[in-house]
């Protein structure tokens, strides 16, 4: 099999250095580098050729995410894993944002490093349980947040009677689908048109679609209450 060639960033050489030897002294792995700052990382890159960069998030001057945007944009097949002294959400979101496709907290047992950077190598991702579910809340939290902006000022029965409108429903089957008389729902879809800057239903449905309505409200018909 083709060896996964690696290369290792930490600006700790005692811990740059036991992570080459680590990796060195096993069969299926080359280290091809390693550097001590976000430049050194890039040119080790450019020379190197890397599959994988085990890459510190903390680097004199500029961040290891830094790096790490950059190194992905310019050499898709380079991946990068990123590694932690301590768990901390912020940085494993950003680090996920500048297409990192792992993070690891140093203190990781050397089995599980090597599990992880082959699974990485063959196109997986490596997450650390311990630090996984805050920061899946976290992007799960503003990606509700960002869908949320593009409705403006839609108040939560709104919502509800958007989402339904955008299924097609008509004014009767909204007003029996949520227990309202037909004259709220055309009060509450008149308001609706103002709001989003739209002159008929079709413009409104079409916004709800294209702005993802359907992860702020359940479409059952039912209560519809936003996520």
């Amino acid at each position: 099999m083709t060896p996964v060639r690696i290369v290792v960033v930490d600006d700790h050489e005692v811990v740059r250095i036991g992570l080459a030897n680590l990796l060195a002294s096993r069969d299926g792995f080359v280290v091809t580098g390693q550097a001590g700052t976000a430049e050194a990382a890039i040119e080790a890159v450019a020379s190197g050729r890397p599959d994988i960069v085990l890459m510190d998030f903390r680097l004199p001057g500029r961040s290891g995410i830094d790096a790490c945007r950059d190194i992905v944009r310019q050499w898709p097949a380079t991946r990068v894993i990123m590694l932690m002294s301590y768990a901390d959400d912020t940085l494993v979101a950003e680090a996920i944002e500048a297409g990192a496709s792992g993070y690891l907290l140093k203190r990781v047992a050397a089995a599980e490093l090597l599990s992880a950077i082959e699974a990485v190598a063959n196109g997986g991702a490596s997450l650390d349980p311990s630090v996984a579910r805050s920061v899946v809340d976290r992007l799960r939290h503003a990606e509700q947040s960002r869908v949320m902006a593009g409705f403006g000022d839609l108040t939560r029965r709104e919502l509800q009677v958007l989402a339904l409108l955008a299924e097609g429903r008509t004014n009767p089957e909204i007003a029996t689908a949520l227990f309202l008389s037909e004259k709220t729902v055309a009060h509450h879809i008149t308001a609706i048109f103002e709001k989003l800057g739209v002159s008929n239903r079709v413009e409104a449905a079409t916004y709800a679609v294209l702005h993802h309505i359907d992860r702020l409200v359940d479409g059952d018909g039912g209560d519809g209450e936003p996520r």
